[in-house]
Protein backbone atom coordinates (compact mmCIF):
# COMPACT_ATOMS: atom_id res chain seq x y z
CA UNK A 1 0.00 0.00 0.00
CA UNK A 2 2.50 2.35 0.82
CA UNK A 3 4.37 1.61 -2.66
CA UNK A 4 1.16 2.03 -4.59
CA UNK A 5 0.65 5.98 -2.15
CA UNK A 6 3.98 6.65 -3.75
CA UNK A 7 3.85 6.04 -7.06
CA UNK A 8 0.27 8.24 -7.00
CA UNK A 9 2.53 10.70 -5.56
CA UNK A 10 5.23 10.40 -7.85
CA UNK A 11 2.83 10.48 -11.08
CA UNK A 12 0.75 13.40 -9.16
CA UNK A 13 -2.56 11.85 -9.32
CA UNK A 14 -4.74 14.97 -8.65
CA UNK A 15 -3.52 16.11 -12.10
CA UNK A 16 -4.04 13.42 -13.83
CA UNK A 17 -7.54 13.27 -12.42
CA UNK A 18 -8.07 16.86 -13.63
CA UNK A 19 -6.64 15.58 -16.76
CA UNK A 20 -9.38 12.95 -17.10
CA UNK A 21 -12.32 15.25 -16.30
CA UNK A 22 -11.60 17.74 -18.78
CA UNK A 23 -11.59 14.74 -21.40
CA UNK A 24 -15.01 13.23 -19.74
CA UNK A 25 -16.56 16.50 -20.02
CA UNK A 26 -15.28 18.22 -23.38
CA UNK A 27 -16.58 15.10 -24.91
CA UNK A 28 -19.44 13.65 -23.59
CA UNK A 29 -21.03 17.15 -22.46
CA UNK A 30 -19.85 19.45 -25.73
CA UNK A 31 -18.89 16.88 -28.79
CA UNK A 32 -21.51 14.25 -28.64
CA UNK A 33 -24.42 16.60 -28.11
CA UNK A 34 -23.26 18.61 -31.39
CA UNK A 35 -22.88 15.33 -33.54
CA UNK A 36 -26.91 14.54 -32.11
CA UNK A 37 -28.43 17.04 -34.63
CA UNK A 38 -30.43 15.62 -36.85
CA UNK A 39 -28.66 17.16 -39.78
CA UNK A 40 -25.57 15.09 -38.63
CA UNK A 41 -24.93 12.51 -41.26
CA UNK A 42 -21.77 10.71 -39.90
CA UNK A 43 -20.97 9.04 -37.02
CA UNK A 44 -18.02 10.44 -34.62
CA UNK A 45 -14.80 9.01 -34.81
CA UNK A 46 -14.17 8.50 -31.33
CA UNK A 47 -16.47 5.80 -30.04
CA UNK A 48 -16.53 4.58 -26.68
CA UNK A 49 -13.70 2.64 -26.53
CA UNK A 50 -11.09 4.35 -28.68
CA UNK A 51 -12.39 7.52 -26.93
CA UNK A 52 -11.39 6.07 -23.58
CA UNK A 53 -7.88 4.80 -24.95
CA UNK A 54 -7.17 7.98 -26.47
CA UNK A 55 -7.70 9.38 -22.35
CA UNK A 56 -5.69 6.68 -21.01
CA UNK A 57 -2.71 7.44 -23.25
CA UNK A 58 -3.22 11.18 -22.33
CA UNK A 59 -2.96 10.24 -18.29
CA UNK A 60 0.11 7.81 -18.74
CA UNK A 61 1.95 10.21 -21.36
CA UNK A 62 1.37 13.03 -18.46
CA UNK A 63 2.44 10.65 -15.94
CA UNK A 64 5.85 9.87 -17.02
CA UNK A 65 6.02 13.41 -17.71
CA UNK A 66 5.98 14.01 -14.00
CA UNK A 67 8.20 10.96 -13.47
CA UNK A 68 11.33 12.22 -15.63
CA UNK A 69 10.47 15.60 -14.22
CA UNK A 70 11.31 14.39 -10.69
CA UNK A 71 13.86 12.47 -11.90
CA UNK A 72 16.26 15.75 -13.68
CA UNK A 73 14.95 18.04 -10.46
CA UNK A 74 16.53 15.74 -7.76
CA UNK A 75 19.05 18.75 -6.79
CA UNK A 76 16.59 21.75 -6.93
CA UNK A 77 13.66 19.94 -4.92
CA UNK A 78 16.40 19.17 -2.28
CA UNK A 79 16.06 22.76 -1.76
CA UNK A 80 12.70 23.31 -2.49
CA UNK A 81 10.25 20.44 -1.10
CA UNK A 82 13.01 17.82 0.09
CA UNK A 83 9.92 16.79 2.39
CA UNK A 84 8.14 15.93 -1.21
CA UNK A 85 10.45 14.22 -2.19
CA UNK A 86 10.65 10.49 -3.85
CA UNK A 87 13.05 9.86 -6.19
CA UNK A 88 16.40 8.50 -5.09
CA UNK A 89 14.33 8.69 -1.56
CA UNK A 90 11.62 5.78 -1.71
CA UNK A 91 12.05 5.30 -5.35
CA UNK A 92 15.52 4.80 -6.86
CA UNK A 93 16.75 6.39 -10.09
CA UNK A 94 16.88 4.00 -12.06
CA UNK A 95 13.27 2.82 -11.32
CA UNK A 96 12.07 6.54 -12.04
CA UNK A 97 13.40 6.08 -15.48
CA UNK A 98 12.01 2.53 -16.38
CA UNK A 99 8.31 3.64 -14.90
CA UNK A 100 9.06 7.20 -17.29
CA UNK A 101 9.32 4.90 -20.56
CA UNK A 102 6.79 2.21 -19.04
CA UNK A 103 4.18 4.57 -18.98
CA UNK A 104 4.95 6.69 -21.80
CA UNK A 105 5.72 4.18 -24.12
CA UNK A 106 2.07 2.36 -23.27
CA UNK A 107 0.51 5.17 -23.83
CA UNK A 108 2.46 5.70 -27.56
CA UNK A 109 1.30 2.14 -28.26
CA UNK A 110 -2.82 3.34 -27.51
CA UNK A 111 -2.58 5.83 -29.41
CA UNK A 112 -0.93 4.23 -32.49
CA UNK A 113 -3.70 2.01 -32.31
CA UNK A 114 -6.10 4.54 -32.17
CA UNK A 115 -4.14 6.86 -34.77
CA UNK A 116 -4.51 3.63 -37.08
CA UNK A 117 -8.23 2.36 -36.65
CA UNK A 118 -9.22 6.22 -37.18
CA UNK A 119 -6.56 6.64 -40.06
CA UNK A 120 -5.65 9.36 -38.56
CA UNK A 121 -1.56 10.06 -37.79
CA UNK A 122 -1.62 13.59 -36.68
CA UNK A 123 -2.88 11.50 -32.93
CA UNK A 124 0.34 9.69 -32.91
CA UNK A 125 2.77 12.23 -34.08
CA UNK A 126 1.04 14.52 -31.42
CA UNK A 127 1.43 12.29 -28.77
CA UNK A 128 5.12 11.26 -29.53
CA UNK A 129 6.25 15.34 -30.29
CA UNK A 130 4.76 15.44 -26.20
CA UNK A 131 7.37 12.66 -25.11
CA UNK A 132 10.24 14.43 -26.78
CA UNK A 133 9.24 17.58 -25.76
CA UNK A 134 8.36 16.26 -21.69
CA UNK A 135 11.72 14.85 -21.93
CA UNK A 136 13.37 18.57 -23.13
CA UNK A 137 11.59 20.22 -20.95
CA UNK A 138 12.84 18.39 -18.22
CA UNK A 139 16.35 18.03 -19.35
CA UNK A 140 16.88 21.25 -20.74
CA UNK A 141 14.33 23.93 -21.59
CA UNK A 142 12.37 23.96 -17.87
CA UNK A 143 15.90 25.99 -17.22
CA UNK A 144 15.56 28.76 -19.53
CA UNK A 145 13.58 31.75 -20.36
CA UNK A 146 9.60 31.09 -20.57
CA UNK A 147 10.02 28.37 -23.24
CA UNK A 148 9.62 25.46 -20.95
CA UNK A 149 6.55 27.55 -19.35
CA UNK A 150 5.48 27.75 -22.55
CA UNK A 151 5.48 24.18 -23.78
CA UNK A 152 3.86 22.78 -20.12
CA UNK A 153 1.42 25.14 -21.17
CA UNK A 154 0.70 24.19 -25.04
CA UNK A 155 0.48 20.88 -23.37
CA UNK A 156 -2.01 21.74 -21.49
CA UNK A 157 -4.33 23.12 -23.97
CA UNK A 158 -3.08 19.50 -26.05
CA UNK A 159 -5.40 17.92 -23.60
CA UNK A 160 -8.39 19.25 -25.36
CA UNK A 161 -7.37 19.97 -28.97
CA UNK A 162 -6.24 16.13 -29.00
CA UNK A 163 -10.03 15.51 -29.02
CA UNK A 164 -10.90 17.60 -31.99
CA UNK A 165 -8.10 16.37 -33.81
CA UNK A 166 -9.19 13.23 -33.82
CA UNK A 167 -12.49 14.46 -34.92
CA UNK A 168 -10.53 15.53 -37.98
CA UNK A 169 -11.30 12.61 -40.86
CA UNK A 170 -14.61 12.35 -40.12
CA UNK A 171 -15.11 16.19 -40.60
CA UNK A 172 -12.82 15.96 -43.87
CA UNK A 173 -15.51 13.74 -45.41
CA UNK A 174 -18.46 14.97 -43.50
CA UNK A 175 -18.18 18.51 -44.49
CA UNK A 176 -18.46 18.76 -48.16
CA UNK A 177 -22.04 18.45 -49.07
CA UNK A 178 -23.60 19.89 -45.09
CA UNK A 179 -23.73 23.59 -44.75
CA UNK A 180 -25.15 22.79 -41.18
CA UNK A 181 -22.61 20.35 -40.55
CA UNK A 182 -19.42 23.09 -41.43
CA UNK A 183 -21.34 25.14 -38.89
CA UNK A 184 -21.01 22.77 -36.40
CA UNK A 185 -17.67 21.67 -36.41
CA UNK A 186 -16.63 25.57 -36.87
CA UNK A 187 -18.53 25.99 -33.15
CA UNK A 188 -17.03 22.84 -31.97
CA UNK A 189 -13.50 24.42 -32.77
CA UNK A 190 -14.22 27.82 -31.39
CA UNK A 191 -15.33 26.07 -27.96
CA UNK A 192 -12.52 23.99 -27.99
CA UNK A 193 -9.86 27.04 -29.13
CA UNK A 194 -11.32 28.69 -26.18
CA UNK A 195 -11.07 26.08 -23.50
CA UNK A 196 -7.73 25.53 -24.54
CA UNK A 197 -6.73 29.53 -24.42
CA UNK A 198 -8.22 29.32 -20.91
CA UNK A 199 -6.30 26.23 -19.86
CA UNK A 200 -3.34 27.40 -21.98
CA UNK A 201 -2.96 30.81 -19.96
CA UNK A 202 -3.89 30.19 -16.55
CA UNK A 203 -1.13 27.30 -16.84
CA UNK A 204 0.85 29.64 -18.44
CA UNK A 205 0.70 32.06 -15.20
CA UNK A 206 0.76 29.02 -12.84
CA UNK A 207 3.87 27.75 -14.82
CA UNK A 208 5.46 31.65 -13.72
CA UNK A 209 3.93 31.12 -10.13
CA UNK A 210 5.65 27.87 -9.56
CA UNK A 211 9.27 29.40 -10.69
CA UNK A 212 8.40 32.19 -8.16
CA UNK A 213 8.10 29.96 -5.65
CA UNK A 214 11.18 27.72 -6.33
CA UNK A 215 13.58 30.95 -7.14
CA UNK A 216 15.90 29.75 -4.56
CA UNK A 217 16.67 25.39 -5.73
CA UNK A 218 16.57 27.08 -9.49
CA UNK A 219 18.75 29.48 -8.88
CA UNK A 220 21.43 26.73 -7.29
CA UNK A 221 20.97 24.70 -10.36
CA UNK A 222 21.69 27.67 -12.58
CA UNK A 223 18.03 28.20 -14.14
CA UNK A 224 17.29 31.32 -16.12
CA UNK A 225 13.61 31.10 -14.90
CA UNK A 226 11.63 35.09 -15.53
CA UNK A 227 12.06 35.43 -11.27
CA UNK A 228 15.50 34.66 -11.68
CA UNK A 229 16.61 36.85 -14.56
CA UNK A 230 14.31 39.59 -14.22
CA UNK A 231 13.22 39.69 -10.83
CA UNK A 232 10.15 38.74 -8.86
CA UNK A 233 8.49 42.08 -9.58
CA UNK A 234 9.03 41.36 -13.16
CA UNK A 235 7.81 37.85 -12.76
CA UNK A 236 4.77 39.06 -11.39
CA UNK A 237 3.56 41.62 -13.62
CA UNK A 238 3.68 39.32 -16.12
CA UNK A 239 1.47 36.94 -14.38
CA UNK A 240 -0.74 39.56 -14.03
CA UNK A 241 -0.77 40.65 -17.56
CA UNK A 242 -2.13 37.64 -18.47
CA UNK A 243 -4.51 37.44 -15.45
CA UNK A 244 -5.92 40.44 -16.89
CA UNK A 245 -6.14 38.77 -20.76
CA UNK A 246 -7.82 36.37 -19.13
CA UNK A 247 -10.22 38.24 -17.05
CA UNK A 248 -11.27 40.25 -20.29
CA UNK A 249 -11.75 37.06 -22.21
CA UNK A 250 -14.13 35.59 -19.60
CA UNK A 251 -16.00 38.89 -19.45
CA UNK A 252 -16.58 39.11 -23.58
CA UNK A 253 -17.34 35.21 -23.18
CA UNK A 254 -20.48 35.73 -20.67
CA UNK A 255 -21.66 38.91 -22.17
CA UNK A 256 -21.93 36.69 -25.24
CA UNK A 257 -23.94 33.50 -23.41
CA UNK A 258 -26.04 35.61 -21.94
CA UNK A 259 -27.53 36.52 -25.53
CA UNK A 260 -28.97 32.73 -25.48
CA UNK A 261 -29.90 33.36 -21.95
CA UNK A 262 -27.28 31.05 -20.18
CA UNK A 263 -27.70 32.83 -16.99
CA UNK A 264 -26.91 30.48 -14.91
CA UNK A 265 -23.58 29.73 -16.87
CA UNK A 266 -22.63 33.11 -16.58
CA UNK A 267 -23.53 33.27 -12.90
CA UNK A 268 -21.22 29.91 -12.26
CA UNK A 269 -18.07 31.51 -14.02
CA UNK A 270 -18.92 34.98 -12.36
CA UNK A 271 -18.62 33.38 -8.52
CA UNK A 272 -16.31 30.22 -9.59
CA UNK A 273 -14.31 31.36 -11.66
CA UNK A 274 -14.00 35.63 -12.65
CA UNK A 275 -14.22 36.49 -8.66
CA UNK A 276 -11.43 34.02 -7.84
CA UNK A 277 -9.34 35.79 -10.23
CA UNK A 278 -9.51 38.80 -9.13
CA UNK A 279 -8.93 37.75 -5.44
CA UNK A 280 -5.82 36.11 -6.87
CA UNK A 281 -4.68 39.05 -9.11
CA UNK A 282 -4.37 41.16 -5.94
CA UNK A 283 -2.95 38.53 -3.71
CA UNK A 284 -0.35 37.86 -6.50
CA UNK A 285 0.87 41.77 -6.40
CA UNK A 286 1.06 41.58 -3.26
CA UNK A 287 2.92 37.89 -2.55
CA UNK A 288 6.38 37.72 -1.03
CA UNK A 289 7.49 34.60 0.57
CA UNK A 290 7.86 31.11 -1.34
CA UNK A 291 4.43 30.13 0.90
CA UNK A 292 2.17 32.41 -0.39
CA UNK A 293 3.62 31.80 -4.15
CA UNK A 294 2.78 28.06 -3.33
CA UNK A 295 -0.52 28.86 -1.88
CA UNK A 296 -1.36 30.90 -5.46
CA UNK A 297 -0.84 27.98 -7.21
CA UNK A 298 -2.50 25.75 -5.64
CA UNK A 299 -5.61 28.39 -5.94
CA UNK A 300 -4.99 27.97 -9.77
CA UNK A 301 -5.25 24.90 -10.04
CA UNK A 302 -8.87 24.59 -8.56
CA UNK A 303 -9.85 27.93 -10.62
CA UNK A 304 -8.72 25.58 -13.31
CA UNK A 305 -11.09 22.90 -12.51
CA UNK A 306 -14.16 25.04 -11.87
CA UNK A 307 -13.25 26.86 -15.31
CA UNK A 308 -13.42 23.12 -16.70
CA UNK A 309 -16.51 21.87 -14.88
CA UNK A 310 -18.41 24.57 -16.83
CA UNK A 311 -18.16 22.56 -19.51
CA UNK A 312 -21.44 20.64 -18.05
CA UNK A 313 -23.65 23.83 -18.97
CA UNK A 314 -22.87 23.19 -22.51
CA UNK A 315 -25.31 19.32 -21.85
CA UNK A 316 -27.73 21.27 -20.01
CA UNK A 317 -28.32 23.96 -22.45
CA UNK A 318 -27.93 21.85 -25.48
CA UNK A 319 -31.11 19.07 -23.95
Amino acid sequence: MKQAGLFLRLVRWQNLVFIAITQVLFHYCIVVPSSSSAHWTFPLQLQPSLFYLLGVASILIAGGGYIINDYFDINIDEVNKPQKMIVDRFITRRMAIFLHWLLSGIGLVLTAYVSYQLRNPLLILGNVLCVMLLWVYSTTYKRRLLVGNILISAMTAWVILVLLVAEMPGWWNGLLNEPVEKTTVARLWRIGVLYASFAFVISLVREVVKDMEDVEGDRRENCRTLPIVYGINAAKIFAANWLVILLVLLLFTQIYVLQFGWWHSALYVLVLVFIPLILLYRRLLAAQSATQFGQLSHWLKWIMLTGILSMFFFYIYAY
